[in-house]
């Protein structure tokens, strides 16, 4: 019969025959080493995302409101994430975050907009 090892600690597995960890620690440490590049930037860009939502939110309190692309930018918008493209039958392109929306207009004015829930 082989001698099974745990993957992480390589401690002799004791049980069930498709054990894979000695114990939970084990698993766990295994499993956040796996695909670890992936997971910080997708949870990077999720941050990004959250801090554009924020952003959003805290200038379009009444559900419509212009602003300038100078106040996004200093408070740190990042205009090239978004989660969502809306195209206008006159051909207007709204990028949304979630259920935040903005559409740009001229002299870097931009029309901020809130999908209803």
């Amino acid at each position: 019969m082989e001698k099974r090892t745990c993957l992480e600690c390589d401690e002799v597995l004791r049980g069930r025959a498709d054990q894979k960890f000695c114990s939970d620690y084990c698993r766990n440490t295994y499993n956040n080493k796996v695909d670890k590049d992936t997971k910080n930037l997708i949870r990077n860009i999720n941050n990004r995302l959250k801090k554009n939502y924020k952003i959003l939110s805290e200038l379009n309190t009444k559900g419509k409101t212009k602003v300038t692309r100078t106040k996004l930018y200093d408070k740190g918008f990042d205009f090239k994430l978004f989660t969502s493209l809306y195209q206008t039958k006159t051909g207007n392109t709204y990028f949304y975050i979630y259920n935040q929306g903005y559409l740009e207009l001229e002299n870097e004015l931009y029309l901020l907009v809130k999908l209803d829930d």
